[in-house]
Formats: C-alpha cells, sequence, structure tokens
C-alpha cells in the first residue's frame, strides 16, 4: 500500500471536515477517508494549526519575487513547513492550484522527491496571468515534471494538454462523484421555493438570477452564498431571499425545498457548478444549468433528458426555461428522477475515489509519465 500525501487548500472548513469523521462535507478531503479505509497510511499539510514563522517569511519572500517577475504564487507557507513529511510519502497529491502551484516549483527545484499528481481547477485562467515567455518556459517545465495531472472538466484537461505539448504529462479526465446516500431524495420535505440556487464560485452568475427575478414577482427564489458573494449583489428584488454560510446539511435542507434549482454560470474552462450540480441530481431535483464546456462533456448531462441546459449569459433563454419546467410538474419530476439514475449509475463517490485511488497507485509505482 503506498503511502500518500495529501496537499489541501487551507480553509475552515476543510479544517472543520478534518475533524468530524461523519460530516456529509467530507467531499472537501478528496478521498482521504476512502484511502485510509483501503489500509493505505495518510498524511496531510494541514495537520499543523498553523504554518511556522520560518515558513510564513520564507513564503513571502517567494511569492513576492514571483509577482515581480511575472508569475503566480499560492501558499508556499504550507508547502515549506510540510515538505519533510512529504517527501516520506510515495506519492504526493495536490488537491487544488493553491497548493499545487508551490508544489510543482519545489518539484522542479528538486525539493519534492516522490511523484507528484496534481488536481487542476481552474489552472487555465491561473497561467494565462504569466506575463512573459521567461515565466510560461519556467512553469511549463515544472508542470512537466509531474506524473499526472487529473482535471474535474473535459475542456480544462484538453487545454492542458495542448499548452503543455509535445511533452505533456499524462493529462486526464476524472469525472467528480457525489455521495449518492447523503444526497437522497427527500419526499418528506415540503417544495416551498420556487427556486433555489446555491454556490460560492465567483463564476456563479446570480445577477442574472435576480434579472429573471425581477421580471417574477410573482415567484420565490432563494439563494444561497457565502456572505462576501452576497454583498456583490448589491440591490436585488423583493421576491429573492439570500441566505449565508450555511452548513453542508442546511443547504441540504435548502435544495431539499426547491421546485426548480437554477446554476446560471458565466463561460469559464473549469467550473459548471459541478459540485452543486451533482447533489442536486442525486437529490432528483430538476436543474436549469448554464452550457458551460466544463460539464457539456463527460457528465452524461442531456438536455430534456436528466437536466435543463441554457447558454450562459442568456436572460431569455433562462427565463424561459426556468417556466417551464415550473410549469409542467411531470416532466420536471421526469427530469430529477432521471438525474438521480445517472450519478447512481456513474457518478458516484464511490466511483470517483476509485478512479482517484488507481491514478494514484500508478504514479507511486512509476507511471504515467507522459500522456
Amino acid at each position: 500500500m503506498p503511502t500518500v500525501f495529501f496537499a489541501f487548500r487551507d480553509a475552515p472548513e476543510r479544517r472543520a471536515a478534518l475533524r468530524a469523521p461523519e460530516a456529509l462535507d467530507r467531499y472537501r478531503l478528496f478521498g482521504l477517508d476512502e484511502l485510509q479505509a483501503r489500509g493505505a497510511q495518510v498524511r496531510h499539510n494541514l495537520e499543523r494549526e498553523a504554518a511556522p514563522v520560518w515558513a510564513r517569511a520564507a513564503a513571502e519572500v517567494v511569492n513576492r519575487l514571483l509577482r515581480l517577475t511575472g508569475g503566480y504564487g499560492g501558499d508556499f507557507a504550507s508547502a515549506f513547513a510540510s515538505l519533510r513529511t512529504a517527501n516520506e510519502a510515495d506519492v504526493v497529491f495536490a488537491t487544488t492550484d493553491t497548493v499545487g502551484i508551490p508544489l510543482i516549483l519545489l518539484k522542479r527545484a528538486g525539493l519534492l522527491r516522490p511523484p507528484l499528481v496534481y488536481a487542476a481547477i481552474g489552472l487555465p485562467e491561473r497561467l494565462v496571468e504569466l506575463r512573459n515567455r521567461p515565466m510560461r518556459r519556467l512553469y511549463a517545465g515544472a508542470f512537466r515534471r509531474v506524473a499526472t495531472i487529473v482535471a474535474y472538466a473535459e475542456s480544462e484537461a484538453r487545454w492542458l494538454r495542448v499548452w503543455l505539448a509535445p511533452d505533456a504529462p499524462a493529462v486526464l479526465f476524472l469525472p467528480f462523484g457525489v455521495d449518492v446516500e447523503g444526497f437522497s431524495p427527500d419526499s418528506g420535505r415540503s417544495e416551498d421555493v420556487d427556486v433555489v440556487s446555491v454556490g460560492a464560485d465567483p463564476r456563479r452568475d446570480f445577477e442574472l438570477l435576480n434579472a429573471v427575478a425581477a421580471r417574477h414577482p410573482e415567484l420565490r427564489f432563494r439563494i444561497v452564498a457565502t456572505k462576501e458573494r452576497a454583498r456583490s449583489l448589491g440591490t436585488r428584488p423583493a421576491n429573492v431571499r439570500v441566505v449565508t454560510d450555511l452548513t453542508l446539511e442546511q443547504v441540504r435542507d435548502n435544495l431539499a425545498a426547491a421546485r426548480v434549482v437554477a446554476l446560471p454560470v458565466r463561460r469559464n474552462t473549469y467550473t459548471g457548478a459541478t459540485t452543486v450540480l451533482l447533489q442536486a441530481m442525486s437529490m432528483a431535483k430538476p436543474i436549469v444549468v448554464s452550457r458551460t464546456d466544463a460539464i457539456a462533456d463527460g457528465y452524461l448531462l442531456e438536455d430534456g433528458v436528466n437536466c435543463r441546459f441554457v447558454e450562459p449569459g442568456d436572460l431569455d433563454a433562462l427565463d424561459r426555461v426556468l417556466l417551464e419546467t415550473l410549469a409542467d410538474e411531470q416532466a420536471a419530476a421526469s427530469l430529477g428522477a432521471r438525474a438521480r439514475e445517472t450519478v447512481e449509475r456513474a457518478l458516484s463517490w464511490e466511483r470517483f475515489t476509485e478512479a482517484l485511488w488507481q491514478v494514484l497507485v500508478a504514479a507511486s509505482a512509476g507511471g504515467p509519465r507522459r500522456a
């Protein structure tokens, strides 16, 4: 059994999940529990309460240097503080770009020794911020030393293969998954909100949903977001209620209360509101979602079969499809039932963690190195 070192983005929600073995949001740990259940020894970079002073000071210097030279930094403090532990592992799994970018640069410098599996989440948007050719060469060379890159969107995987060609490492599309037992249909809950939307991602287009709500004062809308995202909404129609910073259990209750779940997303390469989309599908909810590249391929979504697609930013289309879905309860129920069937068949958390395990085992054994 390989020893796996997980590198996480530090966040209160993730530390809370690490402290709560039965928490619904253990998905924030990207399969750490499931690997432990297989008998693998697992370590991670959040075992300390905070990085030591020397690591934070060194990180500040490195990040400042990268910014000045046109590069892109990240959580070097955590990387420096846990480097010894990471080097004792058979494979390192960087779960997000915030910690992954420091690790690929440390690996290029010869300081990180084990094979590195890198999960890309919005990496293209970061790489296009590199401001000059030397920095692009530096980062491309660093990424070519990674054992495997996994992306949760086929569009992002394609972009990275092209950007890193001709010597790209293996870049794999790994569809995300959902806990189909934790997010199950709640037949005992009354649906007392017409439209519910959930998300913290800055790409979530709540402004578009507000514009739809303004056209239909007779409908009840609810937005579940972070406090920071809620503040950015500004003035909203009277029929839109915004609730903030809920537990995942409370988010699930809000999804259960919805007649329709609406997930408008601005065009981008890496997100289609994927986590909430899968949760709502698992709860057999009818969903109206923006057809971004991130979910157009690989998640078995079919317009009119298990979801309703609208083009990003199309106010009239979102308005029309929401009204159609609300008006036809039988069709909405069919959408929800088929959505549930889809995640049970192909998008469960067990399937995701099994696929991730195979990637980590292969990397620890010395492959794959090339696409």
